[in-house]
């Protein structure tokens, strides 16, 4: 579904929404008390501003008596089977954000890998999948990486543990490629990447990825991920927490400069080995 068809099909569930809740006799607070959010959000669903989770829209279709109608419609909208249903949104909302800031303890996050370390990891989870299946993942992997090629890209800033340059992905030549991708994108000045160096020690957030987004007409939104599973994180005190510990990790982390000096280090020490072998 092409974006903009895509949002008007969003426009379209908030005015359904609108129309439905009003005929219950709810108000947005109402309704929002209803199904565990704010009465804002409803609002922004509405608006087609934010979308809702899909446990939200099944807890509207029980509060509404809409058989199901919303989850069908969310479902529908979220189509792209190649992402986990926990992680749709967050492909959502990546499109939407004018900010993201992430931080990735193990692995190259999603919208920096090259297709080969996308493969690797891929095929790391999936040993017996098919080819079909793993190219599948690669091609959509390297799609959502398209935002950061658009003008209208987000700011996007990433903090690396030096465990991501340090971790083999691929053969050597492949990891170099990687990081040499990276730097790449750091001086093009489509990213902003800062490592945090293992002589750091503890850190906050310990061995937990994290991704903020900040958006033109809505609040931010934190995200998080575990084994196969995904948590957005929307109420006002939590997202400030998490801005918090990101604004340490930042403040641990290497300056710009001495960062891109690291990951372009790492690089050639992947090229040198790769050419020995």
């Amino acid at each position: 579904m092409a974006n903009g068809s895509r949002q008007a099909a969003w426009e379209f569930f908030g005015t359904e929404l609108k129309r439905r809740r009003e005929d219950a006799g709810l108000t947005q607070v109402d309704l929002g008390h209803r199904v565990f959010v704010s009465g804002g959000y409803i609002g922004q669903f509405e608006q087609a501003i934010r979308k809702p989770q899909l446990d939200v829209a099944k807890r509207i279709d029980e509060v509404l008596q809409t058989d199901g109608f919303f989850e069908r419609t969310w479902r529908k909208l979220i189509d792209d089977r190649r992402y986990a249903e926990y992680f749709a949104t967050v492909v959502e909302l990546e499109r939407l954000a004018t900010r993201i800031c992430e931080f990735a303890p193990t692995l190259v996050p999603g919208l920096l890998q090259t297709a080969t370390y996308t493969r690797a990891v891929t095929l790391a989870s999936n040993p017996f999948a098919t080819d079909a299946h793993i190219e599948e993942k690669v091609a959509a992997r390297v799609e959502r990486a398209q935002i950061l090629a658009d003008a209208t890209r987000p700011v996007y800033w990433v903090i690396l543990h030096e465990h991501v340059l340090r971790i083999p992905v691929g053969s050597a030549a492949e990891m170099a490629q990687q990081l040499e991708h990276i730097t790449g994108l750091v001086r093009q000045r489509k990213v902003l990447v800062q490592v945090l160096p293992t002589s750091v020690g503890a850190y906050p957030l310990m061995g937990r990825m994290v991704r903020l987004f900040e958006f033109e007409d809505a609040p931010p939104t934190a995200y998080t991920e575990a084994v196969y599973s995904g948590n957005l994180l929307d109420d006002p005190a939590l997202v400030m927490r998490v801005q918090g510990a990101y604004d340490l990790l930042r403040a641990a982390a290497l300056p710009p400069e001495a960062s891109l000096a690291l990951v372009e280090s790492a690089a050639e020490d992947y090229r040198r080995c790769a050419s020995s072998t």
